[in-house]
């Protein structure tokens, strides 16, 4: 009660929230830092190192790497603009964050993932147009095209996820500011305000549907066309060799969408889910895709292989 009353609030908004980290897990927190350490420093790491070798050589600027870069951007400050401020909610060094600065991480996790999320429509484009109709690759995804897409992906997401800032705005808080996770999160910060949230909850539903449900639907859809294209292949040996540029991509896919829909909907029709585990999960999508990416890509991908091993 002391920490809610030391809180000033601006109208009704809180001047700061409390994040108190994984409710139930305190004993735990020492432990659990290391792994999500470990794994931020490796993705830092493992996407810096796929930057500079797809950056320096020459022969990586085609599409494929192109996008791959995006996704390595994408993967660096969505781990960033949540890991910092989860390690130091779990060493106790700061678990204040201003309403603004609250938000202002809310947007950008949202924001770079419904961006991320178009990058990967767009990298199953580039595999169908590079199996089914490989003559016209070149003119069909030129350098310009890469550039012009990466824009819509931002104009997208920003125009997806920007509203979301004044559903948070509008409601009253009534002075509660303790939030039961590590960092800030649409409905985490929604379910401490006193007032009605349904706006909140359903603008959820449908900006997860016009982003990340459209965007699994249309991979969904390039793949279908792509196994329809291989079978229709006349050398036997072609479906293989084609079928393994595809596989990085479908690993990233389902690493990237299946920690984050299970969170979603626990989050929005799972009353039942311990909160701990629901915490975990919102943990799990932001920190697991940026550090496996790289590494995927990297042995997957000889080209790659070759040229960060010159690197290093």
């Amino acid at each position: 009660h002391q920490i809610m009353a030391a809180s000033n609030l601006s109208g009704s908004h809180p001047a700061f929230f409390i994040l108190v980290g994984i409710p139930g897990m305190e004993k735990s927190y020492t432990w659990i830092s290391i792994p999500v350490c470990v794994m931020y420093s490796a993705a830092l790491l493992g996407n810096v190192v796929l930057l500079v070798t797809i950056v320096k050589e020459r022969s990586l600027h085609e599409p494929m790497y192109l996008f791959l870069c995006m996704l390595a951007v994408y993967d660096l400050l969505l781990s960033t603009a949540t890991v910092p401020k989860t390690l130091s909610v779990l060493w106790s060094l700061s678990t204040h964050i201003s309403f603004g600065g609250c938000l202002a991480q809310m947007f950008s996790v949202y924001f770079i993932f419904v961006a991320e999320s178009a990058v990967l429509v767009v990298m199953a484009f580039d595999r169908y147009v590079a199996i089914c109709d490989p003559l016209r690759y070149t003119a069909i995804l030129t350098p310009s095209v890469v550039w012009k897409v990466g824009v819509v992906a931002l104009i997208r997401s920003f125009c997806i996820m920007f509203p979301a800032i004044f559903l948070l705005k509008r409601l009253p808080y009534c002075g509660h500011n303790v939030m039961p996770h590590t960092y800030c999160e649409h409905i985490g910060v929604a379910r401490l305000a006193c007032a009605d949230i349904s706006i909140n909850i359903w603008y959820g539903v449908v900006a997860a549907f016009l982003s990340a449900g459209l965007d699994v639907i249309s991979i969904a859809v390039s793949y279908v066309l792509i196994f329809r294209c291989l079978w229709g292949l006349p050398s036997p040996r072609a479906s293989p060799k084609a079928l393994h540029t595809c596989g990085s991509h479908l690993c990233v896919i389902t690493m990237f969408y299946t920690p984050a829909f299970f969170s979603f909907l626990a989050h929005r029709f799972g009353q039942h889910v311990p909160q701990h585990v629901l915490i975990s999960l919102a943990n799990l999508y932001v920190v697991v895709p940026p550090v496996l990416n790289p590494f995927i890509y990297g042995v997957r991908t000889r080209q790659i292989r070759e040229h960060v091993a010159h690197l290093l």
